[in-house]
């Protein structure tokens, strides 16, 4: 799995954008791939130490370690993000019906279709979150929907077909690091201030 994306943005940023789009995914109970995402998990570049541990809730619990930052710094900066992704996935409970069917499984096929490339994957992408984005008011938050919306897409067409959540990581990753990494650093900081 290669983690280098050419996309401007850090390696922190690359971890980051990771863990949060990870930890949405793992946020959302009753998902139907959780195998492919603890596959995933043990993957992630940013995992030093990795603890994976069925909460009562029905959520995975994962910790893991940014390389090179002190432990304090790191497990801050995890919970932070770990705690945005939790507050995303609470708020796309309830604009989860807005994704109509026909569009996850459409996007599933081509993300399942291997000769596309990574760069007609984000398009495919893009043009999905185009069409749901016009199903919402001007007047709230650009950013802050199309990142909800970008990771409700993730989740359901990982869902839809669990087979392609690698490929549906990486491109979500990509996506957010290429349209919202402004959006997500801001969150961040805004939260760890």
């Amino acid at each position: 799995m290669d983690s280098k994306v050419s996309n401007g943005a850090s390696p922190q940023d690359e971890r980051t954008t990771g863990l949060l789009v990870f930890s949405f995914l793992q946020s959302c109970p009753h998902s139907r791939c959780r195998q492919e995402l603890e596959m995933l998990g043990h993957k992630l570049p940013v995992r030093a130490a990795h603890d994976d541990e069925l909460q009562t809730d029905g959520n995975w619990c994962s910790h893991f370690r940014v390389e090179g930052a002190t432990e304090t710094d790191s497990e801050t900066q995890e919970e932070v993000v770990r705690d945005i992704a939790r507050q995303l996935a609470q708020i796309g409970d309830r604009m989860e019906c807005s994704i109509c069917p026909g569009l996850v499984a459409g996007l599933a096929a081509q993300f399942g279709n291997t000769s596309l490339s990574e760069e007609d994957r984000r398009r495919c992408l893009a043009a999905a979150l185009q069409q749901l984005t016009q199903l919402y008011p001007a007047d709230v938050d650009r950013e802050k929907t199309l990142l909800l919306l970008t990771l409700l897409v993730a989740k359901k067409v990982a869902d839809h077909s669990p087979a392609v959540l690698q490929d549906v990581f990486h491109t979500t990753v990509t996506f957010i690091n290429q349209n919202l990494l402004a959006y997500v650093r801001n969150l961040v900081q805004n939260e760890m201030d």
